[in-house]
């Protein structure tokens, strides 16, 4: 993926000419990963899933995911099902610094995270209204998110100078774009897993309770296969 990336930025203002993109929203476990695209050469292509850092446990990724979507998504994009205060609760943030420093739509800490512009103004400057971030993880999955915010390249025939290998010609513009000219690419894609680590959470705040319970789950029920075997065993062993 990394090497695809850098031998698309290598081609500059020529690639948006030269690459006719088709994304395709199925995850990986199906067989379709990211999509496809057809190259200069016009060989179509396949794009694989890069795998997100997905960790509900990397207090640290959380925090650093959370200040990177209120910085640079919340002023576009809403997450209405997420509130303030369960930030600070879940990710073990101080409600004043949540106050201080991740409030930027409202200031209110028990508040759902609203967009900062009006979706009908977001409308008729992108040609469509931002979605609501809340669920979009699950709802495309942890690493279809993670590769196409890793997946933009220059393109002069958009409106905003940029284009997505993931999903073609997508209204929104390369928010990050500044993250990336200032970092290697290495903690550039970091930044990105953190933020992605973030929205897996805001789109499933118990996924890792719900993954450790169940493994108990499971292995209680293994454990009492045993002795309900064996007791249906005693119970038929004079039955012919």
């Amino acid at each position: 993926m990394n090497t695809l990336i850098k031998s698309l930025a290598g081609l500059g203002l020529g690639l948006g000419a030269a690459l006719s993109l088709t994304a395709g929203t199925a995850m990986a476990a199906g067989g379709h990963g990211c999509g496809t695209f057809v190259n200069a050469d016009g060989v179509e292509e396949h794009l694989a899933c890069s795998t997100a850092p997905i960790d509900f446990t990397n207090k640290g990724s959380l925090q650093n995911g959370a200040k990177t979507f209120m910085n640079y998504c919340a002023g576009c994009h809403s997450a209405k099902y997420v509130r303030h205060s369960r930030i600070a609760q879940d990710l073990e943030i101080p409600p004043e610094l949540v106050e201080k420093y991740l409030m930027v739509t409202t200031d209110q800490i028990g508040d759902h995270i609203n967009a900062e512009i009006d979706p009908e103004v977001q409308a008729a400057w992108f040609g469509a209204a931002p979605p609501d971030l809340s669920l979009e993880t699950r709802l495309r999955g942890d690493d279809w998110v993670y590769t196409y915010l890793l997946s933009f390249y220059e393109d002069p025939s958009r409106p905003w100078g940029a284009n997505n290998l993931v999903l073609a010609n997508a209204a929104m513009p390369h928010v990050l774009h500044n993250m990336q000219e200032e970092l290697s690419q290495e903690e550039f894609e970091s930044e990105v897993g953190d933020l992605v680590n973030f929205m897996a959470w805001m789109g499933e705040p118990a996924r890792h309770d719900r993954q450790v319970i169940g493994f108990f789950v499971i292995l209680f029920l293994l454990v009492l296969l045993i002795p309900v075997y064996l007791l249906n065993k005693e119970f038929w062993k004079d039955v012919k």
